[in-house]
């Protein structure tokens, strides 16, 4: 800087905004304390949070978003997740062995095809509809030879319409109703309604419709149930068609997942059921070309009231063993048994530790519990003190007076 320049100065100026910015810099420097002290600060683990979440989504907290962060959780955390997600139905297992909510005592579970219970519908939501699956199925108008055999039709229908999905929206009940007839005119199976709905209950190979088997019919139907199931098997022997699930042939519970499953087209699900056709030229509209024969079959309805429950022993005149005394030997008291033409191993299994008790047991545990309850023995009177002793009270130290 030149000696000119400096001589140009406004020398009073400059003292003045010395000062100014002197008396200024103690508020300065309080607020750049406060400034460095606030970034050294922690922030809130929720804010962090958010800012994560906000992050991996991308800001979109639809199904694309939280899948997105799903995706990223391992299975301990999806399954926290899972059970404290309010919209969610379903309970969770918790921890506990796959399987334990159809658990019964009558025996251990047996070794099916398949799964069922949660497992089951976590596979069936997996599993999607196949593309392009509904077919569309022509309208079924009954004709029948005699008025008995439209009757025993309609009964046939209502049967499965009621012990099927009495308790399914209606919706749900016309989709089962729809099967029936379609498999009416499928080459594959009998060309009568009620040949369709008892087909294998007659054999030990097994039957299609499990109430015709399993004893239910021997439970007299709830008269409005019945007729509501009624009305819809009604409709379908007069040409309604379940436009929803076309020319579907087969269906199950979403609990349950058969092997079958993937080897046909999956439709779509009304309530509990789920339904398919079969993939390929089969399950297309033409191949349903059965012609219906007017003649219905007379169902023994007090024969297949009886479940069909066969057991080896039973079979072979063996006695089999008592349940408390196998499980009292450390034992498990398991029979072979043929159910619908499948092999199944029941019976009675130590679970947890426990078993039955015997009669030997049972004894004595009633005689400790006699022994225990029988009133206490009087204590034998003192001896009177030898002559000359003077007998005196004793005071207890410490024990409260009466």
């Amino acid at each position: 800087m030149s000696l000119s320049v400096i001589k140009s100065l406004d020398w009073h100026r400059v003292k003045t905004l010395g000062r100014r910015y002197a008396a200024a810099a103690p508020a300065a420097l309080a607020a750049l304390g406060v400034a460095m002290a606030a970034s050294s600060t922690a922030r809130p683990i929720g804010d962090r949070t958010a800012e994560a979440v906000a992050r991996v989504t991308e800001g979109d907290l639809s199904a694309r978003g939280l899948a997105a962060l799903s995706a990223r959780m391992d299975p301990a955390q999806l399954a926290l997740a899972i059970r404290f997600d309010p919209n969610e139905q379903r309970p969770a297992l918790l921890g506990l062995t796959p399987g334990w909510e159809s658990l019964t005592l009558a025996g251990r579970p047996t070794l099916e095809l398949g799964v069922n219970g949660l497992d089951a519908q976590k596979r069936n939501a997996a599993m999607p509809a196949a593309i392009d699956a509904l077919r569309s199925a022509r309208p079924f108008v009954l004709q029948t030879a005699t008025p008995s055999d439209r009757a025993r039709a309609l009964r046939c229908l209502t049967q499965g319409v009621y012990y099927e999905a009495a308790l399914e929206s209606t919706e749900g009940q016309e989709a089962v109703a729809q099967v029936i007839l379609n498999r009416v005119r499928d080459p594959n199976y009998p060309n009568t309604v009620c040949g369709v709905v008892f087909e294998g209950a007659e054999r030990t190979t097994g039957c299609q419709f499990s109430f015709t088997c399993d004893g239910a019919l021997s439970q007299a139907p709830v008269g409005w149930a019945w007729n509501r199931a009624r009305t819809v098997a009604e409709r379908a022997l007069s040409g309604y068609v379940a436009i929803k699930v076309g020319t579907a042939t087969h269906y199950h519970a979403d609990y349950v997942h058969p092997w079958w499953s993937p080897t046909l087209a999956k439709i779509t699900q009304i309530g509990a059921h789920i339904f398919y056709r079969w993939k390929g030229l089969a399950g297309e509209t033409v191949s349903f070309t059965q012609t219906y024969s007017a003649h219905e079959p007379v169902i023994d309805e007090a024969r297949f009231s009886r479940p069909r429950l066969i057991s080896a022993s039973a079979a072979t005149g063996e006695a089999g063993p008592d349940d408390a005394t196998v499980l009292a030997q450390g034992g498990m008291n398991l029979r072979t048994v043929e159910i619908d033409g499948q092999t199944r191993v029941v019976g009675v299994a130590s679970l947890g530790g426990r078993r039955p008790a015997t009669a030997a047991d049972i004894a004595a545990i009633n005689a400790r519990l006699q022994a225990f309850e029988a009133p206490p023995i009087a204590a034998p009177a003192a001896a009177p003190p030898p002559p000359g002793v003077i007998t005196m009270d004793v005071e207890e130290v410490g024990r409260p007076a009466n």
